[in-house]
């Protein structure tokens, strides 16, 4: 069968990839950033999975303030990088998986939990972005991401937008369904988003390092009491964007119950106006 052996968490800073595609990684802001990524890099060639299941945030392209689902799921066969209004990123074509996608669909939705089925759509920076941290920058011509990718959007741009709670349990869905696939496929499902960050009004700016801290500690020690947390706690300490957090929460839930192995953190304040947090979790 099917296994989750591990679980990446990281921000998707859109300025980050328009650091990559413009060739600005060894500039001093930059450096500290993409240091902490330099062991992620390493652990993934080590540890290629044959899918990754990437949780992250539509910016508006795939879906308008006209349509907003709450969980998408993408089960085409191939989704190309969208044009975020300065051209597409520089990058391969992101593969599909439609066989796993369509029975994680099939599953999840078989236990209660709403999913909108994408059978086409482009991803924009929220998911590229991470693949190139963890994957470094493949020319788009030559070369491919290491293995197909389901892209799993999740509305936290629009309120009402869904709970830890929810979000976690969601994880523990999800992991039932690549659990019962019938093929022995290492996946890993990767949360992204946050962290603390606020772009509009009069706390743009705002970025809450202690605060990001705890979480970091509470996502690996008590993700259950973690996942319990009210939206205004978000929003109140960590800024209006600071709610991308909860995707991170279906990444864990998907986990094993038992404590993972923690092989990678890391933390940069700043990333653009943005506070950078990763994490590699792997199941016991």
């Amino acid at each position: 069968m099917a296994r989750i052996t591990a679980s990446v968490y990281t921000s998707h800073v859109p300025a980050i990839g328009a650091a990559l595609d413009l060739g600005k990684t060894h500039e001093p802001y930059w450096q500290k950033v993409f240091g902490g990524y330099e062991y992620s890099k390493q652990w993934l060639q080590a540890n290629r999975p044959d899918v990754i299941f990437l949780v992250y945030n539509d910016h508006a392209t795939a879906f308008s303030l006209d349509l907003i689902p709450t969980f998408a799921i993408g089960t085409a066969a191939q989704y190309q990088p969208a044009d975020e209004g300065w051209g597409p990123r520089p990058v391969p074509v992101v593969k599909g998986h439609p066989e796993l996608a369509s029975h994680i669909a099939q599953s999840v939705i078989q236990d209660d939990f709403d999913l909108t089925i994408v059978n086409r759509m482009d991803v924009d920076h929220g998911l590229t972005v991470p693949l190139s941290l963890m994957c470094g920058q493949p020319p788009r011509d030559r070369f491919e991401w290491p293995c197909p990718v389901i892209p799993f959007a999740v509305n936290v741009v629009q309120y009402p937008v869904p709970s830890g709670r929810r979000c976690f349990n969601l994880g523990r869905a999800i992991r039932k369904a690549i659990e019962s696939y019938d093929e022995p496929l290492n996946v890993q499902i990767w949360g992204t988003g946050g962290m603390s960050h606020q772009l509009q009004g009069p706390r743009a700016g705002l970025i809450n390092a202690e605060w990001d801290k705890r979480f970091l500690d509470r996502l690996i020690a008590e993700p259950e009491q973690l996942a319990q947390v009210p939206h205004i706690e978000y929003v109140r300490e960590a800024g209006s964007e600071g709610i991308e957090l909860v995707m991170w929460l279906i990444a864990r839930g998907a986990m094993s119950d038992r404590p993972p192995t923690v092989k990678h953190r890391f933390y940069h304040v700043p990333a653009s106006n943005t506070a950078v947090g990763h994490l590699i979790l792997e199941n016991a």
